[in-house]
């Protein structure tokens, strides 16, 4: 699925945020400034998401990229991400290259509840690229059950992130380099770069090629 990818060279990042945006401190900002060839879908309506509106954005965003495409998705950014490969990818995802989804909400039982009428159900799909869904011990929005239960229903690779609340500007991670190791897998799953038996050493080579 992912060989041809590896082919075309260096991907590019689109970050997806969560509701109510991004701050100066959030991580996600710090990796658009951080990444080469990184840019950030603005679905708006940051306060009462619509799940049409937030799909069409992200597709919009992802059409327009001219190679094969990293997606960065916080929180409900996930969602928006699992609605677009049930609704609008390609059956290879293409160019979707492969996705991280970190810390999405149970929507189904949020205490937002009301602010998220669109996103109340999840799509059950397998999603048609390679991607790693991270969840916190401690996250308010979804217990680590939860976490896992959506990465086996949208067919990712979970990966436990410790304790660090929801993963977001008062989680206090600064740029989040247990984040950046992860994406850096993410990487190698989706076809870029070699695999070497030292995968802490892949990865640091990845992010340092990537952050200059």
């Amino acid at each position: 699925m992912t060989s041809h990818l590896a082919r075309i060279g260096s991907p590019s990042f689109l970050i997806v945020p969560g509701l109510d945006n991004l701050g100066p401190a959030h991580w996600q900002t710090l990796w658009q400034r951080l990444l080469r060839n990184t840019s950030r879908v603005e679905p708006g309506e940051w306060g009462a998401p619509d799940r049409e509106t937030w799909v069409t954005r992200l597709d919009e965003a992802i059409s327009a990229a001219t190679g094969p495409v990293i997606l960065c998705a916080h929180s409900l950014g996930c969602h928006a991400v699992a609605w677009w490969a049930a609704t609008r990818a390609k059956q290879d995802g293409w160019p979707v290259a492969g996705a991280l989804l970190v810390a999405p909400p149970e929507c189904e039982d949020s205490e937002q509840i009301s602010r998220l009428p669109g996103f109340a159900a999840r799509p059950l799909v397998k999603l048609p690229f390679p991607s790693i869904l991270t969840g916190s011990r401690d996250d308010r929005y979804a217990t680590l059950a939860q976490s896992r239960r959506m990465a086996r229903e949208w067919g990712s690779i979970f990966a436990d992130a410790g304790a660090v609340g929801h993963i977001n500007a008062d989680s206090g991670i600064g740029l989040w380099p247990d984040g950046l190791s992860k994406l850096g897998r993410l990487l190698s799953l989706s076809g870029f770069g070699r695999r070497q038996r030292d995968a802490s050493a892949e990865t640091d080579t990845m992010i340092h090629r990537l952050a200059t």
